[in-house]
């Protein structure tokens, strides 16, 4: 009989982290629906406002985004939140030896899917916090590296909803039943092939990549007769929760690069909401991630939407990535 979402975290987490993950699941599951029944309920299309980020809100980023807000607000062990569609953190309650965690999440990845029935996603990450007397949470303490994160993971709303996520021992996978509305674990301590055969890119964009990026893809592109040795397969979907899982299913490396058009950004998505609990998923399935400075779970948080450039996935392609961006680095 395979093993309930509730059952694993009473016996893989402390009850404070199981019960802030249970609530933030059932959002998830609300959210679920809520996809499912997109057009019929007059929830797709777009706003007349934009985020923090300066991007178009779509009706269901918003939506999704309440709804997490709601539920997990009754997680007793939560202080704050913190979210890609809010400019500033939502404290819940001081900080206390009880109230000692932080939410951070993206509500709804890959929005430009939602119209066009793709797969999209929620990307969650919870960091703990400290307080000697009962505080309220500051921006200051959610700007820890991805080290420091205590859970990490991932909803794919797909032909399945599927949650992926890691606490720090392992990534396991499980599936919303629909019938039931109970989340069964489907897989456990997944492991991402090392080498692979297949990348994900946005490459209409080369042209405005770095040289060790676009020498990392053409070397790809070159198939059997170039030094790679083999063929590989493009895969892009633009929703990273999709694109990411495919990889940690079976393999491959997602880029989403420093670009040229923005030269003074790292990169184009968030290191807090995005990058991180991405990066933890991977690392703890065997693969590896890189911002093109260092892996990215050690890179130190100077402000709540900051971006950076994301190389991440089977280990193999990240070292061979990292290498190529050191080697540039070297003095002629």
């Amino acid at each position: 009989m395979a093993v309930t979402l509730q059952t694993y975290l009473a016996d893989a987490a402390e009850p404070g982290l199981a019960g802030l993950l249970n609530a933030m699941v059932d959002a998830c599951a609300a959210i679920s629906t809520l996809v499912r029944r997109g057009a019929v309920d007059e929830i797709m299309g777009a706003l007349e406002s934009e985020n923090v980020q300066g991007e178009v809100q779509k009706k269901l980023d918003v939506i999704s985004n309440d709804i997490l807000l709601e539920s997990c607000a009754k997680a007793p062990a939560l202080a704050a939140m913190a979210s890609e569609e809010m400019d500033s953190i939502h404290p819940v309650r001081p900080v206390t030896a009880e109230a000692r965690y932080l939410l951070l999440f993206d509500p709804l990845d890959g929005s430009s899917n939602i119209d066009v029935n793709v797969s999209i996603g929620t990307i969650f990450s919870v960091l703990p916090v400290t307080a000697d007397a009962a505080r309220e949470a500051t921006e200051a303490d959610f700007l820890q590296p991805g080290r420091n994160q205590v859970a990490a993971g991932y909803v794919v709303y797909g032909p399945q909803t599927t949650l992926v996520f890691t606490l720090g021992d392992g990534t396991t996978v499980f599936t919303l039943d629909p019938v039931t509305g109970e989340w069964l674990q489907t897989a456990e301590k997944v492991q991402v092939p090392a080498e692979t055969k297949e990348f994900a890119i946005n490459a209409s964009n080369m042209r405005h990549w770095a040289p060790p990026v676009r020498a990392y893809i053409e070397d790809c592109l070159a198939g059997e007769t170039g030094c790679r040795g083999k063929n590989f397969n493009m895969r892009w979907i633009a929703s990273m929760v999709a694109d990411v899982h495919r990889i940690a299913m079976r393999g491959g490396v997602f880029l989403y690069p420093w670009d040229a058009r923005e030269p003074d950004r790292a990169g184009k998505l968030r290191l807090m909401y995005e990058a991180n609990p991405m990066a933890m998923v991977m690392e703890q399935a065997g693969g590896a991630s890189y911002d093109g400075f260092g892996p990215t779970l050690d890179a130190k948080p100077t402000g709540l939407h900051q971006r950076v450039s994301v190389m991440l996935g089977s280990a193999a392609e990240v070292e061979r990535l990292q290498k190529a961006h050191e080697a540039a680095l070297q003095p002629a």
